[in-house]
């Protein structure tokens, strides 16, 4: 049987590491643990010195965590999460029964809003133990997956495909391939002759190479926070958009929606979890309503839902 050396960390100090960087300081986190800030202060300190790295700068507005810290807490959060799932995935083995316990979600907006409800309704319904948290997160930088590799959401629905590798020791999935589509305010001859309305999300390493070769795109005008905002002003009439498929699920009739043609751009909509996860009841549960879920107008083996759409 493998021993604990002086160099292993405990759950307790993990908890305190996490605890540290959530809270941005040692007295927050002493109160949030029910300890007193000595206590904080000594098992960061005992890390420390095990690690052999200082994991937090400190400081008078708080702890802020050193990029070894960073490193650190993120391991951290996803032991902690596995000794859940340890415990769970044990008892429901004693115990045949349904999956159970909480199931940390993070998806981009349009996936939140259109892809994750259908899916929740019908995981719920299967599964009424398990207790879906849903964070929702812009799809810039590190996006939804890095919230996985942080530890902070066991599942995130991502765009795959990009040029960005995925952190390591996560695994990713697609679930079905989304198409870009025109669109702009219903009626107007000229569709192309509009100004651009973009926002930062949309433009993905998936689709930069796509853009670049479009010379009739000009460069944006209007740049919204969110692809709701964007919809909204091409309704009005202040523009055209470049907008995935998921985006315009629903989209009022004041919108008309025209096909790019076969050559246009698509992403790739998938799953994002840690290896460890990636077998837990609960992802494995959430993961098959989801492939049961079928978006309108985006491409899938075996057939493809349509949306409306015109002609340019």
């Amino acid at each position: 049987m493998a021993r604990t050396t002086d160099s292993d960390l405990a759950p307790h100090e993990l908890r305190v590491l996490v605890a540290v960087a959530d809270t941005g300081g040692f007295s927050a986190a002493a109160g949030a643990l029910g300890l007193t800030q000595s206590a904080v202060s000594h098992s960061v300190r005992g890390s420390e010195r095990k690690i052999g790295a200082v994991l937090f700068e400190r400081g008078r507005t708080g702890a802020c965590p050193t990029p070894a810290g960073q490193k650190a807490v993120a391991h951290a959060r996803r032991i902690l999460r596995l000794l859940d799932v340890l415990t769970a995935e044990a008892r429901g083995a004693a115990r045949p029964k349904a999956a159970e316990g909480p199931l940390r979600i993070t998806a981009f907006r349009s996936a939140a809003l259109h892809l994750l409800p259908p899916a929740l309704q019908r995981l719920r319904a299967r599964h009424p133990g398990i207790e879906p948290r849903v964070r929702i997160v812009r799809e810039v930088g590190r996006g939804t997956a890095g919230e996985v590799a942080d530890g902070k959401a066991d599942v995130a629905i991502a765009t795959l495909g990009g040029s960005a590798p995925l952190p390591p020791g996560l695994v990713a999935s697609g679930l079905f391939e989304e198409p870009y589509a025109l669109v702009h305010a219903s009626g107007h001859a000229a569709p192309r002759s509009l100004p651009l309305v973009d926002w930062a999300e949309n433009c993905g390493s998936h689709t930069r190479g796509w853009w670049a070769a479009q010379d009739w795109i000009p460069r944006a005008t209007v740049e919204a926070e969110d692809d709701g905002a964007v919809l909204s002003l091409v309704s009005a009439g202040h523009g055209m958009a470049i907008m995935p498929a998921l985006s315009l699920t629903g989209a009022p009739a004041s919108v008309g929606i025209a096909d790019l043609g076969p050559d246009g751009p698509t992403r790739q909509v998938g799953y994002v979890t840690t290896a460890e996860l990636a077998g837990s009841t609960v992802v494995r549960a959430l993961v098959r309503e989801l492939r049961a879920t079928v978006p309108q107008g985006v491409s899938l083996p075996g057939g493809q839902a349509g949306t409306r759409r015109t002609k340019l």
